[in-house]
Parts: structure tokens; C-alpha cells; sequence
């Protein structure tokens, strides 16, 4: 900047460029000279083609940035001189521009999140982005009366930056303008801590849970709010003697604690024994603290960082080992002998144990991710630091609003990319998106083209962690792109976003799918026999028509199918026979797609078997075990009686079967294969044959003494001791 001694000599300004000491004092003193108001009227001259909000928001970024509208405008234009000319694109865009840049400046602020101005200015960030053209709706605009109203509001509220008092188009956007659903994801996720690229879309729908379809200001200031004190409870949290007595790893940070209050206890339950405890859950692993008397015991790790192939899902538990109550969290690796359990102790609901399944489901699969594609130090780093701000911002929802997402709408990413049809898809993007860190420390800047500078990417989730001291800084980020804030580009659409999208559209089809399954789910064992049954009529009447052949109740069809298929065996065809099913089955199915495009698949009509009551439907699963149980039965005496020949219980059996395995072998080795299965067609198929039944049955019936005669091997039970550790 040049330096100017008086208002006096202060130049003509053609290019826009302001006095350095006018800006300072029209910036920090309450009563404003001519000077004072030559800066303002640069830093807030209008631009013709923005709506009157959109030029509100940029002359409150150029106060920001210390630079003037059109220069703003003439940096964004030699930038991006690819951004299509016409009114909305541009306007949208040049917002986008000079939002990305502020935020950039006002994010390296500490505790920017407790400053109402910063959390209104974003709001109006997304207002003017909704509406940033001067030919949409304009807005009521309340410009300030008088420079001393002024002067006693500053005095009252203290200065702020971002709503300075010399701010002329200075807006008070009315309390029932709301934000869509784009505007939100466009310039919520240029302040990483607020919202991520991959979740957007999910943390919007649970913000409007009760407001309808569009955002409110007092909603999205709430959440911020408790945003805040979820960061600061969480860096208190990450400098207290908690991190000494737990023994921490370098990098580690405790992202939650629970149990500390004695009207929510937690319980860890192992075999029947249980105690209260305090439960902490950070970036590696869960540790679990039992309380003694009066204070803590050395806390036990329970690791999530290695691969141990652990398991974590919600069960039941209850006193004395009892399954009662569905408010529990088993984690179950193979360090450990015996799942462990920890109860979450509510009067309503299971939120609580949904919560904590949750966040440590997140760690989980963020470790999974970084081994899966082998991450580096910086990139494990930033993917930690990803999760660990979306659990963050899970707390602060269920803080502010008691609201818990479903599955499809959670706020952790890589849990968000495990329960998405096509998740693997965002994982393969952001591994992607991570390689670049590597990239963006190797190349010097003199040698990076134009394109490839605004993709490099820093690792700015952990630099938001440092920046509100939960972590401390390990990498040096001190040159950071101006164009490029969280995963935000001017004019572009994350490769991140769209991978989100692809899969939320395979949502739909999942969904409808799941639809279909639950119309056509029937109650009753006899009702989904007959289901069943009729679903595999075309296979039950093809196995009795070879049924009926093989009877030879018609001598000639029977012939007929002998000599065709023995054909078929001896000319090589049988190889050719499930190709040709194949075929089959991809015409008929693409006939159907012809003869049927545009018309729903027609019900399939079963007839239903006659009402039971209750006392007949329990007999019927009373015989159906007794089946299943007879089968069982049947194929343990099969596997016992194989079992002896193999140990020679019979030897004189097991010579016999020795001889026949030594003949099958050499048959097999010497004779080819087409004819023994020649062999094998005609044994079976010619068995019921008038000319061989009688010699067949004999034969059989011989057979089947011989396996009776076959004692089982013996089997000994032993009871497992019941005695469990306490």
C-alpha cells in the first residue's frame, strides 16, 4: 500500500487502491473524517449486476480482505476467466469468490464460532448466494441513520469486523428469509468445522427437521453455538490431566466422554459380572476407567486403531449376564477372550447407546479406510481429522437438537460411505483427494501450472483442529490456497459431491427395492411354504416329469430320452447345455424387457392354505423342528458311520470300500469322462426299466443292509464348566 501523510494529497483512487493509514482509521476510530468516508465508499461501492444483498456481503468481505469491490471483482475475473458471462452464473460465482476469501481470513480467527457477526455474515453468505443477481427479488435494506447512532451501537456491542460502523451498505436481512438446499452445501463446507462436503446434504436435512424445507437463521445460529462449546468442552478435554492418566499416544485426542454423571452410569458387563465406569473414546481406541472408591481405576484400551478384526454392534444386556434391556454396545476382538459389553443406562429410548455405537463405529471404519488404501502420515492425519470434526458435529446436533439422523442420513462420512449402495465410490474419491497433500509438498510452487494450483489441497480438517487447539500442528501449512477453502471450489463441484450423489441416487432404487420386499413378506410357515411352492412350480414339474421318465410308465418317451441324451454324452454336446440355458434365459428375459416397457409386473396369484389359530400354528412349528431336528439327526449317523470306515471300526468293510475307491480311481484315471458319465446315466436311469428293476432292487436292498450293518463312530459329551470369571 502506498503511504499518504495527509487526506489532503490523497490521489484520485482510478484503480480503487485505498490509503493504508485511511483504511486503519476509518477501521478503529469512532468518529470518521473525510478519509474515513473515501474508504468506506471504495470498500463499499456497489456492483450493477449484484442483487442488493449480494453487494451487502461483498463489501463486508472486502472490509475483510482490505481490498476494494472491483478490485475484487477484477481479481476474480483475471482468476477465472473461464466462469460464463451470463448474470446468475457470474454473480453466483463472484460470490462464491469473495465468500471463499473472507472465510479464509475470518476462519484463522480464534473462536470465530462464538462471534455473532461471523455467524450472521455466513448466513447472509448463503442468502446472497440464493439470490445474488440484481434481477431477483431485492431485499428490505435499513441503511445506518447517523454516524452517531452509530458510534453509541460500537459503544454498547463493542467493534466487529465483519458489521464495521462505516459500513454503508451495511443490511439487517429480515428474520423470515430462509436458505435452500444448495446455498447451504455451497458455502457451508468452506468452513470445514462447519460442515463437511461428503455430509452436507444429511446435515441439512436434520437441520430443517423442524422447519420445514428451508433453513432458518435461528436454527443454523443454535447449531453453531453449540458447535462451539462442543469444541471448547473437547480442547479442555484434550488439555487436562485426563490425557496423562489415560496414558495417550502422540497424535491421539479424546473426542468424548461419558458416564462422569451419577444419574447415567455406564456399566461394563463381562460374562455375569458388571460395574460402573467412565468411558472415553478418542481417535485410536475406547478406554474404560471402572470406578473405585471415590476415584477411577487404571483405565483398560480397548483398541480401534488395529486390525484385530474387532466387531462392534448393539446388543442386549442386563444384571447378572439376563438379556433385557436393547442398550448396549458389545465390542469383541481377538485380543479379548470374552466380548465385553458396555451398558448405557436410559429410562427412554436407547439414543444414548445409539450415539456411542456410532462414533466408535466412525473410528472404526476411519482406520479401516486408512489401511485399506495405505494412507500416509499427513493423509492418516487428515482423515482422522475428518472424522473427528464429523463426530463433533454429531455432538453439537444432539446438544442442540435432541435429533438423531437415520441411516442414509448420518452425519459421519465414512459411516455414511459404509451404509450407501455405491459408498465404496466416495471412499475410492477421497483417497484420492488425500494423494494430493503428497503432491502439494513436493512441487514448488514456480513449477505448478495454473490448473493443478487450485487442486492442491492441504490438510485442512487437521489444521482446523489446531487452529481451535484440540490438536497441535505437526505439518507446516502456512502457504494456503486463497481460492480453494475446506472442499470448495469457485465454480466447481467436488469430485466428493458428486460421488455423494451417485450414491444417493442408488438410494432410491435400494429403498423402493426394500419396499417391495417388506408388501411380500408372509406370516405363517404354511403360508410361505405355499409361496414357495408356487415359485418353484416350472423346477417341481421338470423334476417330475425326469421322475416319470426314469419310471418308464411310458416305454417310449423314455427310450426316446435314453438314446437323446446318450447322444448328447457321446457327441460332446453336454457341454453345451448350461451355455444353452443360459441363453435361454437372457432372451426370455429381454423379450419381457420389450413386451413389458411401461407396464407394472403383474401379482403373482398363490392360494393361500387354510387359517390356523394360534395353537394349530405352534403345532405346525413343533413338527417342523422335529424335521429339521431328524435330518440333523440322519446326517450325524451318515458323517459317524464314514467316520468308522476311514478308522476301520468294520475292517471288513472298510476293505471292501478301500477296493471300490482304488477301482473309481483307476476309472477315473484311465477311462475318459464322457463315458462314465455314460455309465452313470444309464445305471440311474435305467434302474426302474422292466428288464433290470428286479436285479436293481435286489441290489439295493443289499446295499442298504450292508450300511446298516456299519455300527457309528461313539461320541462323548462333555458339559463346559460353567464357573465364569468375575
Amino acid at each position: 500500500m502506498d503511504t499518504i501523510a495527509s487526506p489532503s494529497k490523497m490521489p484520485s483512487s482510478n484503480n480503487n487502491k485505498i490509503d493504508g493509514f485511511a483504511l486503519i482509521k476509518s477501521m478503529f476510530f469512532k468518529n470518521p473524517d473525510a478519509i474515513s468516508g473515501a474508504a468506506d465508499a471504495a470498500f463499499s461501492k456497489p456492483l450493477p449486476l449484484l442483487s442488493p444483498l449480494a453487494n451487502s456481503v461483498i463489501s463486508r468481505c472486502s472490509k475483510i480482505l482490505q481490498k476494494p469491490t472491483e478490485e475484487l471483482q477484477h481479481c476474480f475475473d483475471t482468476e477465472h476467466p473461464d466462469i460464463v458471462k451470463e448474470s446468475l452464473i457470474y454473480a453466483r460465482s463472484l460470490v462464491e469468490f469473495c465468500s471463499y476469501q473472507a472465510l479464509q481470513v475470518m476462519t484463522r480467527r480464534p473462536n470465530y464460532l462464538a462471534d455473532k457477526d461471523f455467524r450472521r455474515l455466513t448466513f447472509d453468505m448463503m442468502l446472497a448466494w440464493d439470490g445474488p443477481s440484481a434481477k431477483d427479488e431485492e431485499i428490505n435494506i435499513k441503511l445506518q441513520e447517523t454516524a452517531s447512532s452509530s458510534n453509541h451501537e460500537a459503544e454498547d456491542e463493542g467493534w466487529s469486523l465483519f458489521y464495521s460502523n462505516s459500513t454503508n451498505m451495511a443490511v439487517q436481512v429480515d428474520d423470515k428469509k430462509t436458505v435452500g438446499r444448495e446455498a447451504f452445501a455451497r458455502i457451508a463446507p468452506a468452513c470445514t468445522v462447519v460442515a463437511d462436503v461428503i455430509t452436507v446434504h444429511n446435515l441439512f436435512d436434520v437441520l430443517i427437521a423442524s422447519s420445514g424445507h428451508r433453513l432458518h437463521f435461528l436454527i443454523y445460529d443454535k447449531y453453531l453455538r453449540s458447535l462451539e462449546k462442543v469444541i471448547k468442552s473437547t480442547a479442555n478435554a484434550n488439555t487436562s490431566s485426563l490425557v496423562s492418566s489415560l496414558q495417550l499416544s502422540e497424535g491421539e485426542i479424546i473426542l468424548d466422554i461419558d458416564g462422569t454423571v451419577p444419574t447415567q452410569p455406564i456399566f461394563q458387563h463381562i460374562g455375569i459380572s458388571g460395574w460402573p465406569g467412565r468411558l472415553t473414546l478418542t481417535s485410536h481406541a475406547l478406554y474404560f476407567e471402572s470406578l473405585g472408591v471415590g476415584i477411577y481405576d487404571k483405565a483398560v484400551k480397548f483398541e480401534l486403531a488395529v486390525d484385530l478384526k474387532q466387531v462392534i454392534k448393539p446388543d442386549l444386556t442386563g444384571p447378572l449376564g439376563a438379556r433385557l434391556y436393547d442398550k448396549a454396545v458389545m465390542y469383541k476382538s481377538t485380543l479379548i477372550t470374552e466380548p465385553v459389553y458396555f451398558e448405557f443406562t436410559e429410562f427412554k429410548g436407547s439414543s444414548r447407546r445409539d450415539y456411542w455405537l456410532d462414533i466408535c463405529l466412525e473410528i472404526l471404519n476411519a482406520h479401516k479406510f486408512i489401511r485399506k488404501y495405505n494412507l500416509k502420515q499427513i493423509q492418516q492425519s487428515e482423515a482422522l481429522a475428518r472424522a473427528a470434526l464429523g463426530i463433533l458435529r454429531y455432538r453439537a446436533v444432539k446438544e442442540a437438537f435432541q435429533n438423531f439422523p437415520s441411516n442414509y442420513k448420518t452425519l459421519l462420512c465414512f459411516n455414511l460411505a459404509e451404509s450407501l449402495p455405491g459408498g465404496y465410490t466416495i471412499l475410492q474419491t477421497l483417497s484420492s483427494r488425500l494423494s494430493l497433500l503428497n503432491a502439494s509438498s513436493s512441487q514448488p510452487d514456480s513449477v505448478r501450472s495454473p490448473s493443478a494450483t487450485r487442486q492442491i489441497r492441504h490438510p485442512i480438517s487437521h489444521l482446523a483442529l489446531c487452529r481451535h487447539g484440540i490438536i497441535r500442528n505437526e505439518f507446516s501449512t502456512d502457504k494456503e490456497e486463497v481460492q480453494q477453502v475446506g472442499d470448495v471450489c469457485v465454480g466447481e463441484i467436488n469430485p466428493l459431491e458428486m460421488a455423494v450423489k451417485q450414491s444417493k441416487q442408488d438410494i432410491g432404487r435400494a429403498e423402493a427395492a426394500r419396499e417391495t420386499v417388506d408388501q411380500v413378506k408372509v406370516e405363517g410357515i404354511d403360508t410361505n411354504l405355499a409361496v414357495m411352492k408356487e415359485l418353484l412350480f416350472p423346477v417341481l414339474e421338470l423334476f417330475n416329469s425326469l421322475q416319470r421318465l426314469a419310471s418308464w410308465e411310458e416305454p417310449l418317451k423314455s427310450t426316446v430320452f435314453l438314446v437323446l441324451i446318450s447322444y448328447i454324452i457321446l457327441g460332446g454336446w453336454i457341454k453345451y447345455i448350461l451355455p444353452s440355458i443360459f441363453i435361454f434365459l437372457a432372451v426370455m428375459m429381454g423379450w419381457h424387457t420389450y413386451a413389458n416397457r411401461g407396464k407394472p409386473l403383474e401379482a403373482f396369484n398363490i392360494t393361500a392354505p387354510p387359517s390356523q389359530n394360534a395353537v394349530e400354528q405352534l403345532l405346525a412349528l413343533q413338527d417342523a423342528i422335529s424335521q429339521v431336528e431328524a435330518l440333523i439327526q440322519s446326517g450325524n449317523i451318515f458323517l459317524l458311520k464314514v467316520r468308522a470306515l476311514l478308522f476301520a471300526a468294520l475292517p471288513q468293510a472298510t476293505e471292501r470300500t478301500a477296493l471300490v475307491l482304488v477301482i473309481m480311481a483307476l476309472a477315473f484315471a484311465f477311462v475318459p469322462v464322457k463315458y462314465l458319465m455314460l455309465m452313470a446315466f444309464h445305471e440311474a436311469f435305467t434302474r426302474e426299466m422292466p428288464l433290470r428293476k428286479e436285479s436293481s432292487d435286489r441290489w439295493m436292498r443289499r446295499m442298504r443292509e450292508w450300511w446298516y450293518s456299519i455300527p457309528a463312530a461313539p461320541v462323548q459329551l462333555i458339559k463346559p464348566d460353567d464357573k465364569k470369571r468375575k
